[in-house]
């Protein structure tokens, strides 16, 4: 049994993860969220687990540093200086982020990595998501690490081969782009298609999220695998054994 802090407990995805958190058998050591002490909830347990806004990250970073607790981190829309902020924290404590906490979007990041590892230059990669209306930001952080994935299968750096809003005349697809497309509408948790095109036919690799609990649950299993670890930057396939 582990106890576990949330940070970012009063929103939809704290309250499922307090959920995961006792189905899973772990305690609940309680919540952080805007204005609260961050501090004090990494005192009191043996990991947390952040969804809650990227303004927030170095502040819950620094208070996990200083209590020498690991931090699972789900907030997605994450920008370069967050992720040196994370790189810089994991010098001191285990920390895992990931833009899907989904054990089956980890097994499917696995995969379309292998695929376009695999399958080479002359397969066209497209991601495309949906997600509810509510959602801020786009591509989703599944998407980004879905186009990170099938970039590490070819070798190449997402950041020089992502094409993405495209409108108008555009001209032929660049060869060897990763296309992102991102969809908005209704009340839809999730959905994430990675279709490879080639020569006459294609693959698609699919996941659809039918209720924000997998991410909870996924979460709380990250979290928990944390404990005890060194410190360094883990990522959910590990969780996996991947």
């Amino acid at each position: 049994m582990a106890s576990i802090g949330i940070i970012g407990s009063e929103g939809r995805m704290g309250q499922a993860l307090a959920r995961a958190v006792e189905a899973a058998g772990h305690s609940l050591a309680g919540g952080a969220d805007k204005g609260s002490d961050v501090a004090a909830l990494a005192d009191a347990c043996e990991a947390l687990v952040d969804f809650s806004a990227p303004a927030a990250l170095e502040a819950n970073l620094h208070a996990a540093v200083g209590a020498g607790v690991p931090i699972l981190i789900g907030t997605t829309g994450l920008a370069e200086v967050h992720h040196a902020a994370i790189d810089q924290a994991a010098r001191a404590i285990p920390v895992l982020q990931t833009g899907n906490t989904s054990l089956g979007v980890t097994l499917l990041a696995h995969l379309v990595q292998e695929a376009a590892r695999r399958l080479g230059p002359d397969w066209d990669i497209e991601v495309l998501e949906m997600h509810h209306r509510m959602k801020v930001d786009a591509p989703s952080g599944t998407a980004l690490l879905l186009g990170e994935a099938a970039a590490a299968g070819r070798g190449i750096a997402l950041a020089d081969h992502s094409e993405r809003g495209r409108d108008g005349h555009t001209g032929a697809r660049a060869e060897g782009a990763i296309g992102f497309a991102s969809l908005r509408g209704g009340t839809v948790a999730g959905e994430h298609s990675v279709i490879l095109a080639g020569p006459q036919e294609r693959l698609m690799l699919s996941h659809s999220a039918e209720d924000r609990m997998i991410f909870a649950h996924g979460a709380v299993k990250g979290a928990a695998w944390l404990i005890g670890r060194e410190p360094a930057r883990y990522r959910m396939e590990q969780v996996l054994g991947l």
